[in-house]
């Protein structure tokens, strides 16, 4: 489609300027060349390109030469000094509309993030606005949040690393990237998971191995802050359970807050089951470390032993230990799910660092 062709007016009065020139030779006044920024910055807002513009400009000055050069004898380098500044002036103008036109987008951009995000502003307005940034909120979406080791902006490398994969891969997708409280934000509707599949690949890399969180899909605008809190939930969760899954799943994560619904109940699950190791020398935590990999791996106190690096005969100790503190044997399957239900409330609720 071609561009729309710009009109004679914003010359203003360029070519009477260049007349003057070359009968005086002088420069252009700084009056002048306010009036140039003007006009840059008018053509700036009227939505037309600033090429459009310097090819008006050049037009006029190869039908305004031969009259002035003819009828004086102004030399040629005062008339292309004349034409550069007023180049150089609509093109200030021009760039500074820009600029704030740009800002502007921004602070609009970032404003509708924040309403989304943490649920504020009428849900009809809202989804009204997202529109413009290319979500139809009408549909159901998912959020996946993603952090590393620093606190990122919009600006920075790692987004707009992940951003560019994004866009490389899924070009015309519905698909919102930004950046919030130092955390990568992708929002992608949730008939297209493989967009935040591909979200958490490349923010795992680009953060350098960096956690990763997806929420559930849910409708509506309302549905967007649902399923960013379930994926900031996933992340804290993520560290208080020492969760080693680069990429982590809030769907797959129900069963933590289903535990820890009736915090008092799970609080007295762990004093009266795990309260006897403070006991021991050197307090709960060592043995509560070894129950913990011990359920991790599944029982098995080979690989048990491996991965807290002590022998399998210390290992052996300490699990006799704990049976003799607390009455229960991890190795009894009968014992054993009150237990590990009794570790994850420790993990869940930072026992011992916490008193319950």
């Amino acid at each position: 489609m071609p561009e729309p062709e710009i009109p004679d007016e914003y010359l203003g009065d360029y070519a009477h300027i260049l007349e003057e020139v070359a009968e005086t030779g002088r420069r252009l006044t700084r009056d002048e060349l306010d009036a140039r920024r003007a006009l840059g910055r008018q053509a700036a807002e009227a939505g037309f390109q600033l090429r459009a513009l310097v090819g008006l400009h050049l037009a006029a000055t190869r039908t305004a030469w031969p009259r002035a050069t003819a009828a004086h004898s102004a030399s040629t380098d005062c008339v292309l000094a004349a034409v550069e500044q007023a180049i150089d002036a609509i093109a200030e103008g021009f760039e500074r509309a820009q600029r704030l036109t740009v800002r502007r987008e921004e602070a609009a951009r970032r404003e509708f993030i924040d309403d989304l995000l943490y649920g504020r502003s009428d849900l009809g307005r809202l989804a009204e606005r997202a529109t413009r940034f290319g979500l139809r909120l009408s549909r159901a979406h998912a959020v996946a949040v993603a952090t590393g080791p620093a606190a990122y902006t919009e600006t920075d490398a790692v987004p707009r690393m992940v951003e560019a994969a994004l866009l490389a891969r899924f070009d015309g997708r519905k698909i919102l990237l930004t950046t919030k409280d130092g955390r990568l934000v992708c929002i992608a509707p949730s008939a297209q998971p493989d967009v935040l599949r591909y979200f958490a690949k490349q923010a795992h890399a680009a953060t350098e191995g960096g956690t990763v969180a997806v929420g559930r899909p849910h409708r509506g605008p309302g549905g967007v802050v649902q399923s960013y809190d379930e994926a900031l939930d996933a992340l804290d969760l993520a560290d208080r359970m020492d969760l080693e899954d680069p990429v982590l799943y809030a769907a797959d994560l129900l069963v933590y807050p289903v535990l820890t619904r009736d915090r008092q109940a799970m609080a007295d699950l762990v004093r009266s089951e795990l309260g006897p190791l403070q006991e021991a020398r050197g307090g709960a935590e060592p043995l509560l470390k070894t129950l913990a990999a011990y359920f991790d791996a599944g029982c098995v106190a080979a690989e048990t032993a491996r991965r807290l690096a002590l022998s399998v005969r210390a290992l052996t100790y300490r699990l006799e230990r704990i049976h003799q503190l607390t009455g229960s044997d991890p190795s009894d399957p009968m014992h054993r799910y009150t237990l590990q239900t009794a570790v994850i409330g420790a993990r869940l609720l930072d026992w011992p660092a916490k008193e319950l």
